[in-house]
């Protein structure tokens, strides 16, 4: 028996388990409450694409008489080869049996419907990413076509990363949600229902928390919820997560309660505690709670009489993911493209390198809210032991840090104490492209095994850029985006269309601003999405000030997304298609001599940008200054050194050749002898080995007690050829 169930509904992620019940158990851990956690989508997707389920799949829509397309006539006909394959494929698709993926290569093996129509030339495609990935894509769509099956012949809800999403996206009111969840449960429900009981009989829980990170969970959470209440009714129902936390903050509808007893907003860890407590001691005149909802007397109240202050992050523990089938998720690529990859492909770790966001000013974010109003670093040295244990835990050692935009001076740290612990990671995570992502800061962090980074470009407008008060110009997104590039760290881009008061002209701009990034190689990946208005954004908030007229309707139960109407009367959808077939052309490193006149079917203004913008960025320098106390580091090894005399009209001198052997090569450079000497001794000082760091103010002193103009020294030739092969300052 345990205290509590935490259960993350279907459907999420494929290939990871979405983080917040890990999160909670790691801190639950640290106060010996007794936890269960359960990924219910993963354990869904198992059961729905195994032999006997897709037997059963077949026959179900066969009895139903629910295939109508010629698309699903023919998986029905190649039914046989599509069970035979199933298990093979998913065992694949989990890391086994790599060898495998020469058989799924081979044309004609896997059966092939109408997601296979897309290839063109996948040699092209994968040419790059070799025949694993090749492989995995090529199962993929194997997988969508026979999600397409289920959606249109047994369940029409089904999404591999959602279910039902539409009864919970803008459900101002709970009407349409409550009388679907009167109809009888779906395929898919079966399945969610009887893997759930199998769970309560082996964990037989006190508390059940459902973890609800987007609205394509939330029909199945309450579809369970209601199971519960009607065959476990003594097991008490709690919510908590990423949408009721931004959907939730307004509900008034009583009928919510009828499925379950708490909901919960913000960090979890408190109420979570807070609530174990008041079920544990029954007796207690007065339960405390942390903003949680509950019913009394048939109104809803919120709860917040605790004084007690939310945990530090550093209190909170190393999340744990013990009880989830960490080897049973399943890598996926859905497009040739390497950062878009990460999403779907392999199992990480994810941690949050600080609570909120340290910006914090974006005009389209939930800045209102706590969890990005209340910005809160972990000191690195925290954050590294919490890598070690979680490598120690699940044997892997990527890590994905989730935060809304990681600072920069906490990465630098981060970096600094991986590679002092000798730990070997990959890591990735989210940032604004500001200026002090330097050259130097970035091959930092490469070398400390940061492999990519996504952050938001937005509009591609320095006008609109302003009005969001991102705190970036795209001039200074271009060369920041250089510098990740040089260091072979990967770049996303989020890319936004539509934004209040962005003219058609603007569209195009932003666009041939994206078409010249990619072409100069700065960008290798990017997603267009069109602005969406919500309630707890500077703009939702105030939308006179950003020429927009909110569709306001009464809000029952769920307030995030409001529709609105654009002053300026412009239709932004229809720019969706274009978009998106230029960028993921742009992604493939083609279509840059495309008119972009062509990728619209309607009349769009020509460009006034001009055609080297992005390349003229790039050769000015950041408006960037070495401060005093930045720190010299030097990440190579030391030299092979080799004394030999020059002579030069009558005068000779002693210099100093030094050998520096790197991973890929050698280099060379040539000193004066004092001088080489001088910098042989230094480079054993600015290795990371060492207890206390060097400021570049004391190798300025130190240099200048035996020599002249150190500025000279330091950005000569051989200074700058050891700066490109591990000598930074950051």
């Amino acid at each position: 028996m345990k205290d509590v169930l935490l259960i993350t509904p279907p459907f999420t992620q494929l290939n990871t388990p979405y983080p917040a019940t890990a999160y909670l158990k790691g801190f639950l851990n640290t106060k010996h409450i007794s936890c269960f956690q359960s990924d219910l989508g993963i354990e869904v997707i198992l059961e729905l694409f195994s032999k006997q389920e897709l037997e059963h799949i077949f026959t179900f829509a066969l009895d139903n008489k629910t295939i109508i397309s010629k698309n699903c006539e023919r998986i029905f006909a190649l039914k046989e080869s599509y069970i035979s394959t199933i298990s093979l494929v998913i065992a694949f698709l989990q890391g086994n049996n790599p060898t495998f993926a020469r058989q799924i290569c081979t044309q004609g093996f896997l059966p092939e419907a109408s997601r296979f129509q897309q290839l063109d030339d996948l040699d092209w495609a994968f040419g790059e990413m070799g025949l694993q990935d090749k492989a995995k894509h090529l199962a993929t769509l194997y997988l969508e076509d026979l999600s397409d099956f289920i959606v249109e012949c047994v369940d029409a809800n089904f999404g591999f990363s959602r279910y039902a999403e539409r009864l919970g996206r803008s459900a101002n009111s709970f009407d349409e949600l409550y009388a679907f969840l009167q109809d009888d449960v779906t395929y898919i429900d079966q399945i969610t229902l009887r893997l759930l009981e199998n769970t309560i009989q082996q964990v037989q829980p006190k508390l059940i928390g459902f973890s609800v990170p987007f609205p394509g969970n939330l029909y199945s959470a309450f579809r369970c919820a209601q199971y519960l209440k009607e065959q476990h009714p003594a097991i008490k129902i709690m919510m908590g997560g990423g949408f009721p936390n931004t959907e939730l903050r307004s509900l008034t509808d009583q009928r919510v309660f009828e499925f379950f007893d708490y909901i919960s907003l913000d960090d979890g860890e408190l109420p979570v505690e807070l609530l174990v407590n008041s079920l544990q001691n029954e007796n207690l005149s007065e339960p405390q709670f942390k903003r949680t909802y509950v019913l009394e007397n048939g109104n809803i109240v919120f709860k917040n009489n605790a004084t007690q202050p939310d945990y530090k992050q550093s209190e909170v523990g190393t999340p744990d993911y013990s009880d989830l089938l960490l080897d049973a998720y399943i890598s996926v690529i859905e497009i040739a493209n390497p950062m878009h990859s990460l999403w779907s492909d392999g199992r990480w770790n994810k941690l949050t390198m600080a609570h909120g966001c340290y910006w914090g000013k974006c005009t389209f974010c939930d800045i209102s809210l706590d969890y990005i109003k209340i910005y809160e670093p972990i000191a690195a040295t925290i954050l590294v032991d919490r890598m070690e244990e979680l490598i120690a835990q699940t044997g892997e050692n990527g890590f994905h840090f989730v935060d809304e935009a990681a600072p920069p001076s906490l990465m630098k740290a981060l970096a600094i104490e991986i590679i002092k612990r000798k730990v070997v990671v990959t890591w990735w995570t989210n940032i604004r492209f500001e200026k002090n992502f330097t050259a130097d800061l970035c091959y930092l962090l490469k070398a400390s095994g940061c492999i990519a980074v996504s952050g938001g470009l937005e509009v591609a407008s320095d006008r609109l850029l302003k009005l969001i008060d991102k705190g970036v110009t795209v001039s200074q997104v271009a060369q920041v985006t250089r510098n990740f590039t040089d260091a072979h760290i990967m770049v996303h881009s989020y890319l936004m269309y539509g934004y209040p008061t962005q003219t058609v002209q603007e569209t195009v701009d932003s666009l041939e601003m994206v078409r010249q990034l990619f072409e100069v190689g700065v960008l290798q990946s990017g997603f267009w999405h069109q602005f969406a208005l919500t309630a707890h954004s500077p703009i939702g908030i105030n939308p006179s000030e950003y020429g927009i007229v909110p569709d306001l309707k009464e809000i029952t139960f769920a307030n995030n997304d409001i529709d609105f109407k654009d002053t300026t009367g412009i239709d932004h959808s229809k720019f969706s298609f274009g978009l998106k077939k230029s960028l993921f052309n742009y992604m493939h490193g083609i279509g840059f001599e495309t008119p972009l006149q062509n990728w619209f079917d309607f009349k769009i203004p020509k460009t006034q940008i001009k055609s080297n913008f992005i390349a003229a960025c790039l050769n000015v320098e950041m408006d960037y200054k070495i401060k005093p106390t930045a720190k010299v580091i030097w990440l190579g090894s030391l030299p092979r050194q080799e004394m030999y005399t020059k002579s030069k009209k009558g005068q000779t001198w002693e210099v100093l050749k030094l050998t520096f052997h790197h991973h890929r090569n050698s280099t060379q450079i040539t000193l004066d002898k004092e001088k080489g000497e001088w910098l042989v001794e230094n480079l054993a000082l600015w290795r990371l080995n060492k207890e206390k760091p060097v400021f570049i103010k004391d190798v300025k002193i130190d240099f200048e007690v035996k020599f002249e103009d150190f500025e000279l020294f330091w950005f000569s030739k051989s200074i700058n050829t050891l700066k490109s092969i591990g000598l930074v300052t950051v």
